[in-house]
């Protein structure tokens, strides 16, 4: 396996600072047992409230779900560990838990759902709008793109392979229109949205700004239906977030241009604004604008954090149902924080030099990794070939920066 033989090597094993209990995200007390609460609330109980003896043998943290343990874990350095033995179980649990509920999200420009397991876990949905060979038409504005749930499987693996670690789990799956949501559902706007077609097929379409109408219409076959399954954040109530505007986000206008697109010194006087005058802030925007541009992504016009750990932790990766868009066509402008502030992390710059070796091959060790999610294939070859050539450009960038 070349993905164990990339986890295993030295520069994935380079050690975190030390987490004291202040860069924990939560604190709990280990000996509170999970259980399921009686009241109908979609909130854990904790033992003291349920009066449930520990079973046995257990350790109380064993009663977690696998989505509390990874919420639990969740640290100013990481959104989980690198070798998390919890991985396998999260996205298992994604694919296959039973679903309970489903209600849309509000907000946002295309429809998502969110669903919810009898353990009380919750995942957004975003089911399948197009086929994985369709490539987003050379006329459409990136603002206007559809979102791929493809594109947010392989994002969660690609992050994971640049050891960034900062997109929460995301999985396929193949869900039944009927029985896991329109029969399920509580969301009466949603389900006034469902219809059979003339094929005899069950959709719906929901309500959001755009895309929801009955030309744009989500249909089974005849309800069966692929999406993408990401594991929710602890609620903002429990963790505030701070959402904070990128420096280099675009104009979202048809003839404007952004600031940095007209002024080639944009960079300076971003090293000067808060937060990026100081600490590792736009070396972290860096590590984004890498991902970014290996899949395409030109809708980054926002990123967060969690509140609790200030301007000193990593920047979160949500939303990357914009990327693998495009395979035959390099946008270029995406790096122009790497190109403009000539800076990356050294740990980075050597991670993306070691994926760019035939042992350690991009396309290789993603094809690998996307090969477990159930909904397999889900990057179309041209995808994963793309990946290597767009690698190649952001080196002779660095190097190009390293020569000036």
């Amino acid at each position: 396996s070349k993905l164990a033989a990339l986890f295993a090597h030295p520069l994935y094993n380079i050690p975190i600072p030390e987490v004291t209990q202040k860069d924990k995200l939560f604190v709990v007390n280990p000996m509170e047992k999970f259980s399921l609460g009686h009241s109908g609330s979609d909130e854990w109980v904790s033992s003291s409230k349920a009066e449930t003896l520990l079973p046995t043998g257990k350790t109380a943290y064993d009663t977690y779900p696998a989505w509390l343990k990874f919420h639990v874990g969740i640290n100013r350095y990481e959104l989980y560990p690198r070798q998390d033995p919890l991985m396998p179980t999260i996205l298992q649990d994604l694919a296959t838990q039973r679903i309970v509920s489903s209600v849309q999200k509000s907000g946002g420009t295309q429809l998502k759902l969110i669903m919810t397991f009898p353990n009380y876990g919750q995942a957004l949905f975003k089911p399948m709008k197009q086929t994985r060979d369709q490539e987003t038409p050379i006329d459409f504005f990136y603002f206007s793109d559809f979102e791929r749930h493809n594109a947010e499987i392989a994002a969660f693996h690609l992050d994971r392979i640049l050891d960034f670690r900062r997109i929460p789990p995301v999985s396929g799956r193949l869900v039944n229109i009927t029985k896991e949501i329109r029969d399920i559902t509580t969301d009466k706007k949603l389900a006034k949205t469902f219809f059979i077609s003339p094929a005899g097929n069950v959709c719906f379409y929901g309500e959001c700004s755009y895309y929801c109408s009955t030309e744009h219409a989500l249909c089974g076959t005849p309800d069966q239906l692929e999406g993408s399954m990401a594991a929710l954040l602890p609620d903002k109530t429990l963790a505030k977030r701070r959402s904070w505007r990128s420096p280099w986000r675009r104009s979202y206008h048809k003839s404007k241009k952004a600031e940095w697109e007209l002024n080639p010194n944009y960079c300076a006087q971003v090293r000067q604004t808060p937060p990026y005058d100081r600490g590792h802030r736009l070396l972290d925007l860096i590590d984004m604008t890498v991902l970014d541009f290996l899949m395409g992504n030109m809708d980054r016009h926002h990123y967060e954090t969690f509140e609790k750990f200030g301007n000193d932790t990593f920047l979160l990766h949500l939303d990357n149902g914009r990327g693998f868009g495009t395979h035959s066509r390099d946008e270029m402008s995406i790096l122009a924080p790497l190109q403009q502030c000539c800076s990356i992390k050294k740990s980075t710059y050597l991670r993306l030099q070691l994926l760019a070796t035939q042992p350690y091959l991009l396309s290789d060790v993603l094809r690998e990794a996307l090969a477990a999610d159930p909904l397999t294939p889900i990057l179309a070859e041209p995808h994963l070939q793309a990946l290597d050539r767009r690698l190649g450009k952001v080196l002779d960038m660095v190097a190009h920066c390293l020569a000036g």
